[in-house]
């Protein structure tokens, strides 16, 4: 896998589905704002776009997955696996800190299709620059992932939960185990 990409093309892109998702909330009516406050609607909050936390991660698939019961913000619970674990090192913002290695867990719900990885995780901005509930990321692979296979990470396309625009959505909550030590200062910002 090749670390070069065009920083452009990306941030344009990014921008590009940042915009959609801003139009998708305020004009479509399966949008997760209230239909009420739709007119108000200006945009989501985000954080700068920054190619420091697109990063590479190495994949540890886990070929008999744990089951994992996530608690949801309404109290009830869902049932993923963890079918992979992610290793990364992202950027510290404390100056006298080096890189952070962060691991986080990859799942999937049970007779889910397709390769698509839902990647749920709180780091230091949540409750703060973000959203209470923590972030997800999905990661859809173009195969089956192995281990020693790497894949990439963009926290630029971490988003918040729908729940944290409707009581109408129900969602999970990050385990213990995707909550990491560093702030990363990318993707949406509290809505």
């Amino acid at each position: 896998m090749s670390d070069e990409f065009d920083v452009d093309t990306w941030r344009r892109e990014l921008e590009a589905k940042r915009t959609e998702k801003d139009d998708f909330f305020a004009e479509h009516p399966q949008s997760p704002i209230p239909p009420d406050e739709r007119d108000e609607f200006d945009g989501l909050a985000y954080f700068e776009p920054d190619p420091a936390y697109r990063v590479r991660a190495d994949v540890t698939v886990h070929d008999d997955p744990d089951v994992v019961y996530m608690d949801t913000q309404t109290g009830g619970e869902m049932r993923y696996l963890a079918v992979a674990t992610l290793s990364t090192d992202l950027p510290s913002a404390d100056p006298d800190r080096d890189d952070v290695v962060v691991e986080l867990d990859g799942y999937r719900q049970e007779g889910a299709e397709g390769e698509t990885l839902f990647v749920p995780f709180r780091d230091k901005t949540t409750g703060q620059q973000t959203y209470d509930g923590g972030r997800y990321i999905e990661l859809a692979a173009d195969r089956s992932l192995e281990s020693g296979d790497e894949i990439v990470v963009d926290f630029n396309l971490a988003y918040t939960p729908l729940c944290a625009y409707s009581e109408a959505f129900e969602c999970p909550l990050p385990p213990e185990t995707n909550w990491v030590d560093v702030a990363i200062p990318a993707g949406e910002r509290t809505p």
